[in-house]
């Protein structure tokens, strides 16, 4: 019996087992072929795991990845397939949305609601209202607009090591990025950068204060501090302050106890929100707390969170989420936010 073609495809039909998919998808190119077409076709910059020999993946179940050639690796690097690849709950969902409405999100939808309840109800009370968008950069993008626009200033503060996106003005703020640039290009002045609270390889570091933790807790608040009374010594006034409860491209930094608490405390008295970007550690992937700012004190309020990467197990969906007044701001000045595939019916359902 031939094997059926799905959009150019060749597939057979394989038995059920526990970790295989229904069906096995042959590549359509051999591996070198594949490369071939995309140092054509596909910018150098966009880099792949692996470069020297990087994996061709061809389908994908539960913890397992499976290249061209059937081999099979566990996978321990993945960061959107929170419940596993190709969840059959997860697909059948997503068929179904797909099958009965995928339209953009200027209609009433119950999917739309039903999930942001579901969101704010894990988090502290106040922050209840989501904007919904495709990606972990577009919502921390808005979360800037929001604050600049809620407290009149302009500036940002980061942690030194930080990523939180790829737009213009993300990148701008990602200290991260900014030392793999070859062209020694400068930090924009707007932004303000304090030492990570790396006990183990920071400024500060445990071996050297004997593991105290209150002593270096308060070392490193003391950088934050300085930062800002610099920044306000010569003028700059600081809208926002972005940071990853678990720094991930920095080295998955774990913050000595207080520090948020202190820094939360000092930003927010002077008026400037406070951000906590969970795209990469959210959804319980610290394994204690469903967020991982969380983790560090339970009672710990940021102004704006944000969602990303595993919120749909590799469907795109992100969101922001924050208070009310601060979202009322955008409808007292005459803002509109519009998003043609935030929060569409299918992302929702995933």
């Amino acid at each position: 019996m031939a094997s059926p073609i799905i959009n150019g495809y060749h597939t057979e039909v394989m038995d059920s087992d526990n970790d295989e998919s229904e069906y096995e998808f042959k590549d359509y190119y051999s591996k070198d072929k594949t490369m071939e077409l995309r140092d054509i076709y596909i910018p150098a910059c966009t880099q792949l795991f692996f470069r020297e020999n990087p994996l061709k993946i061809v389908r994908s179940q539960g913890t397992y990845m499976y290249d061209q050639l059937g081999n099979k690796y566990l996978d321990c690097i993945n960061n959107v397939a929170h419940v596993g690849h190709c969840h059959p709950y997860v697909n059948n969902q997503v068929y179904k949305q797909m099958s009965a409405c995928a339209t953009n999100n200027r209609y009433l939808h119950d999917n739309t609601v039903i999930l942001a309840e579901r969101i704010t109800k894990t988090l502290p009370k106040g922050l209840e209202q989501i904007f919904y968008t495709n990606s972990g950069s577009e919502a921390n993008d808005l979360a800037i607009r929001l604050a600049r626009e809620y407290t009149g200033n302009y500036d940002i503060l980061v942690l030194d090591n930080a990523y939180h996106g790829h737009l213009l003005s993300l990148v701008e703020l990602s200290s991260y990025m900014y030392k793999k640039m070859t062209n020694q290009q400068k930090m924009p002045e707007h932004v303000h950068v304090v030492p990570t609270p790396d006990v183990y390889r920071g400024k500060f570091r445990d071996i050297d204060y004997n593991n105290d933790e209150v002593k270096l807790c308060q070392l490193y608040f003391d950088e934050v501090r300085r930062i800002v009374e610099e920044a306000e010594s010569r003028g700059r006034h600081i809208a926002i302050f972005l940071f990853e409860p678990l720094q991930s491209c920095g080295g998955q930094i774990i913050y000595p106890k207080g520090y948020l608490r202190k820094t939360f405390d000092y930003l927010q008295s002077k008026g400037i929100l406070c951000l906590a970007d969970e795209v990469q550690a959210g959804f319980g992937r610290c394994g204690t707390h469903f967020w991982s700012f969380q983790s560090y004190e339970e009672d710990l309020i940021p102004d704006f969170v944000t969602l990303g990467k595993s919120m749909g197990n590799g469907f795109p969906i992100a969101a922001l989420v924050t208070r009310r007044d601060i979202t009322n701001k955008f409808v007292i000045d005459g803002i509109e936010y519009f998003n043609t595939y935030g929060g569409n019916p299918v992302s929702c359902r995933a």
